[in-house]
């Protein structure tokens, strides 16, 4: 793969996110540590629900927050210091209390996948902590954004 193509995604149109491995991302092992993979999931999720108008400040205001309910987590192949990533993510489905969010994640020198991955998560009362249906503005953005069932059938 030629460092200008972009690269075989999972599925159409992703958000995406460019990332460098750094000497602070590396462990004992001397790869990439799997916690860090988890806070560029949340890094790359935060870039898409804020693209789509849904910071922290559209949280506050509304009182409401997504939480994670679960996630998969699957490691691929190591990355490793000075390695250049792009992540991407779709939402896959949204109800009034839950959106569905998957990950892709590839080395940019070669084009390989290096991690997949998958969230649930739910909405809640930021004062309460409580499962709650989500408001309007949530379900408008995140429905809109979500991909067609008929793309996700992998």
């Amino acid at each position: 793969m030629s460092l200008s193509s972009e690269p075989v995604w999972d599925y159409p149109c992703p958000h995406t996110l460019d990332v460098q491995v750094a000497p602070e991302h590396i462990d004992v092992m001397r790869h990439t540590n799997n916690v860090v993979y988890l806070q560029w999931l949340e890094d790359v999720a935060w870039s898409h629900s804020r693209a789509l108008g849904l910071g922290p400040a559209e949280y506050e205001a509304l009182g409401h927050g997504m939480v994670v309910r679960q996630h998969q987590l699957n490691y691929l192949h190591a990355t490793r210091l000075g390695e250049r990533l792009r992540l991407a993510t779709w939402l896959t489905a949204v109800d009034r209390l839950s959106t569905y969010r998957v990950y892709q994640f590839v080395r940019l020198d070669d084009g390989v996948t290096v991690f997949r991955g998958s969230t649930h998560f739910v909405c809640v009362d930021i004062a309460e902590g409580r499962l709650r249906r989500m408001p309007s503005a949530f379900h408008a953005a995140y429905a809109a954004a979500a991909l067609p069932a008929a793309d996700t059938a992998l």
